[in-house]
């Protein structure tokens, strides 16, 4: 869909909020805390963006854009050549980061992983739980939204790197009771491993964390085999190279399937599986999710088995 920009605000040093609106003052599609949409804008592949504005107010959407250096052209075209007024590119939003009801949080967020958190500080607070946010990044100048974070008081903890050194997990997580507390993490890689390995060691249930990036993984030995994918569907039958992915064999043989960031982090090409043992390489689904083998991402994903059938 076609959105007008409303409005572009400074919200911290490289971070650019955008308000984006209907041109014809219609409502948005609705969404729920946690949720992205693919943001296009020219010269550049889709970007996700995750929603951090009221999902009251299907009026507008807000985004927060973090400047990248380097950048693959999305952040950079925001930052330097939109301007308000313009129209962009936006998908429906996806939700891959959902909140679940829990009595209590403990949410942590790294420098622009604050977007998708700040939706579900309201809504934790508006469901009456308890909750705490870690909020880390390198220097008060560059940590976004601090001014949407006030109001909550104490139940915020604001740790600039080079103020208060890197934020204390286990000190965060000691403070709270493992039963009852859903943990939430949004930041980079290493923010999200480290959360990760302590939170497994004292007895909490996974961490539910949305990555920018997806995590990398080593080729195999030898490099890639071909694999046979059967479109359980259409029919179609597609040998997909070593060279190539799934998702890029299948759209070569004229089969359709809905895809964006072909990186294995915004789930719009998950498909279900009929049949064959998928290679997970996708940085979405849980540990059940992939023992299942019930889905897989083509996009980035392949197969242990020499022939996946796939719901295509």
């Amino acid at each position: 869909m076609r959105l007008r920009v409303r409005s572009m605000a400074c919200e911290a040093e490289g971070v650019l909020s955008l308000g984006l609106r209907d041109p014809d003052g219609g409502r948005l599609p609705p969404w729920s805390p946690g949720a992205h949409v693919d943001l296009t804008v020219p010269g550049s592949p889709p970007r996700q963006f995750s929603l951090c504005g009221d999902p009251g107010d299907l009026g507008e959407y807000r985004l927060g854009v973090l400047l990248e250096d380097p950048s693959r052209g999305c952040t950079r075209y925001v930052h330097h050549s939109l301007r308000p007024g313009e129209l962009v590119e936006v998908s429906r939003p996806r939700n891959n980061f959902p909140l679940v009801p829990s009595p209590r949080y403990l949410f942590v967020a790294g420098g622009i992983g604050i977007t998708p958190v700040l939706p579900m500080l309201a809504a934790a607070t508006a469901a009456g739980a308890e909750w705490e946010l870690l909020y880390g990044g390198r220097r008060r100048p560059s940590m976004a939204f601090l001014d949407r974070l006030r109001p909550y008081g104490e139940r915020v903890r604001i740790h600039p790197q080079d103020e208060a050194g890197l934020l204390d997990l286990d000190e965060a997580l000691d403070r709270h009771d493992p039963a009852p507390t859903a943990v939430y993490c949004c930041g980079p890689e290493p923010l999200l491993a480290a959360i990760g390995e302590r939170a497994r060691a004292r007895g909490f249930g996974p961490p539910r964390i949305e990555r920018f990036r997806p995590v990398q993984v080593a080729a195999p030995e030898g490099g890639e085999r071909a694999i046979e994918v059967v479109c359980g569907r259409s029919g179609v039958t597609v040998r997909v190279g070593g060279d190539s992915t799934i998702l890029a064999a299948l759209e070569a043989a004229g089969v359709p399937v809905p895809s964006s960031c072909r990186e294995g982090i915004c789930g719009t090409c998950e498909t279900a599986v009929l049949d064959g043992i998928p290679d997970h390489r996708d940085s979405l689904l849980t540990e059940g999710e992939r023992e299942a083998g019930e889905t897989m991402m083509i996009c980035c994903s392949r197969a242990l088995s020499e022939k996946l059938v796939l719901d295509v």
